[in-house]
């Protein structure tokens, strides 16, 4: 297997040529478990290591290597383990507000084409969830792909009713309704997934991820387990991992994750509530708040029952979030700013006594 096959094109051996310096190959990574990766040079899965230099340097948890990087190595022991020197410019990624009171991003995985956001049409369906899919994707620069699965405990009305709530809510994207018992939609997965591209799977525990992957590829490959008796998923994917399927197309399979917090949602949320931004522009007044204005094109909308109150608060709820999380994050940057500073002024006076 070459490069090629792993999603290296002319967009990264650009940078590959300007970042690699003698003694070094590109990989990617293909699994992070905790500190641990392990990376694919395109002939053999590796161990990798992050040298002390790297580890100096790094400013936030972003900059650590994830799922789906492509980063500069130095291979060890003729190829038994190996260390990792740089990571190449992402071109598409994933990340989230860390988990807990942290106000730091945490990187997900990287470089992916589409993401599949999987909701079980039993349990777990939930369009205030579903929008923050939406918006984390659309922020990375990913194509999403809505995965509506164990449509086999629903009747077809009550599905069609599902797929009318999403449309209703003013999400246009891709639909797919799966069932792992009747094997419906499998195939509509498959035929969207081309050789060398990266595709990955978002959603909570026990929507069926993991029995996905296993008919993608054909074999019962990876565990699976029962949903609890209320409904709630178990873990069963316990660290992200590419997976290379047969026809050529990557998979990153990860944990399913149960707090999605905003970080600067910018475009995402704009392309996500694009129905609610082009009404804005209607709106009599620019600096319009959305709230008694006279004029508000949004506010007539929700009237006229053509915009759901539901949405526009969810709307308002998200660009909360990511406002705090960009003026948290400012804050947290000035104080770190502040404390080098400090640091420093420290070190130049006790080098002068």
């Amino acid at each position: 297997m070459e490069l090629i096959a792993l999603g290296f094109d002319g967009w990264f051996e650009e940078q590959a040529n300007e970042l690699s310096e003698p003694g070094q190959s590109i990989a990617r990574v293909i699994a992070v478990d905790r500190e641990r990766c392990i990376v694919n040079d395109g002939q053999r899965d590796t161990p990798a290591v992050l040298p002390g230099k790297f580890l100096h340097e790094i400013e936030s948890p972003v900059d650590y290597p994830c799922v789906g990087d492509w980063v500069s190595i130095e291979q060890h022991d003729e190829g038994d383990f190996a260390t990792i020197h740089s990571i190449l410019k992402r071109k598409t990624l994933l990340r989230r507000q860390a988990a807990g009171r942290d106000i730091e991003a945490q990187m997900i995985a990287a470089n992916i084409d589409a993401a599949f956001i999987v909701q079980s049409c039993h349990f777990d369906f939930n369009i205030r969830r579903l929008e923050r899919y939406l918006v984390m994707v659309n922020e990375g620069q990913i194509e999403p792909v809505i995965l509506l699965s164990k449509t086999d405990l629903i009747s077809a009305d009550e599905l069609e009713l599902l797929i009318a709530n999403i449309r209703t809510a003013g999400i246009h994207t891709e639909i797919i309704a799966l069932s792992s018992v009747t094997g419906s939609g499998i195939e509509q997965v498959r035929e969207l997934m081309a050789t060398g591209k990266t595709y990955c799977l978002l959603g909570s525990s026990g929507v069926g991820k993991t029995t996905l992957i296993n008919q993608l590829l054909g074999n019962a490959e990876l565990e699976t387990r029962a949903v609890s008796g209320t409904g709630e998923g178990r873990h069963t994917t316990t660290r992200r991992q590419l997976i290379m399927l047969e026809d050529g197309a990557m998979l990153i399979d990860m944990p399913g994750m149960r707090e999605l917090g905003m970080i600067s949602g910018g475009d995402g949320i704009d392309n996500s509530f694009s129905d609610v931004v082009a009404l804005s522009v209607n709106c009599r007044f620019a600096n319009c708040s959305h709230s008694n204005e006279p004029g508000c094109a949004i506010l007539t909308a929700i009237e006229r029952g053509e915009l759901s109150e539901e949405r526009f608060q969810s709307y308002l709820k998200l660009n909360k979030e990511s406002d705090f999380y960009e003026m948290s994050n400012l804050e947290k940057r000035n104080r770190d700013k502040a404390f080098g500073r400090m640091v420093k002024s420290a070190k130049k006076h006790k080098a002068k006594h």
